[in-house]
């Protein structure tokens, strides 16, 4: 303990509260010696940065049960399986950059839930960069993240269905059409609908942002 408190830049009084609040995980014990590792320093330089960044100790403990209690990212986002999207690693100091005080356990776990954010070690890694920075340009926009995770659940309920039509169409009339040449098509298709769908709607005669009697 002496060593990870003096690596971690603290005192030997506050790894043991950190450890009695559950911020920091039991060392590996051998005897009467308990070993301390990598993670339990990487936690510990986690919660300095995060309390510099204002987040209290109460948020942070609930920030640390969200993840240790996440979703694995290899199950998140599949080993061997194809994607165009790319997983972007982050600490945790990180992603309260992004999202600042919208950053709490409740939008977390959501995020987690919804299966943006996995666990990786002491890592998180969110599924995709372009979600990630459209996610918090939204924010930024003065959007509540728990809206833009909400909305981002229906908008994958829509694209699901979007991808099983192309497919079955694909698979019914063009079997055997390579899946980079698919997703081309169906890309094409999907963003010039929205455009137009968006056009439509910034046109309409109620105007944008006003709700659909």
């Amino acid at each position: 303990m002496d060593e990870l408190a003096r690596e971690a830049g603290i005192t030997v009084r506050t790894v043991r509260f950190y450890r009695e609040r559950g911020l920091i995980q039991p060392p590996r014990r051998e005897g009467r010696i308990a070993w301390y590792d990598d993670h339990h320093l990487a936690r510990l330089r986690t919660i300095t940065g995060l309390l510099e960044r204002g987040h209290t100790l109460n948020g942070i403990a609930d920030l640390a049960t969200t993840f240790d209690s996440g979703r694995d990212v290899a199950e998140v986002l599949g080993l061997g399986e194809p994607t165009e999207e790319t997983p972007v690693r982050l600490s945790p100091e990180q992603l309260a950059d992004y999202f600042s005080d919208e950053a709490t356990a409740e939008n977390l776990a959501a995020a987690l839930d919804l299966g943006y954010l996995a666990t990786d070690g002491d890592e998180i890694v969110h599924i995709s960069r372009r979600l990630l920075e459209a996610s918090s340009e939204l924010v930024r926009e003065g959007v509540p993240l728990s809206a833009v995770l909400s909305s981002g659940r229906q908008v994958r309920e829509h694209a699901d269905a979007l991808a099983d039509l192309f497919v079955r169409v694909m698979n019914t009339h063009a079997e055997g059409t390579e899946p980079d040449r698919m997703r081309s098509l169906a890309h094409a298709v999907v963003d010039a609908e929205l455009s137009m769908a968006l056009d439509r709607r910034l046109r309409s005669e109620d105007g944008p942002g006003t709700p659909e009697k």
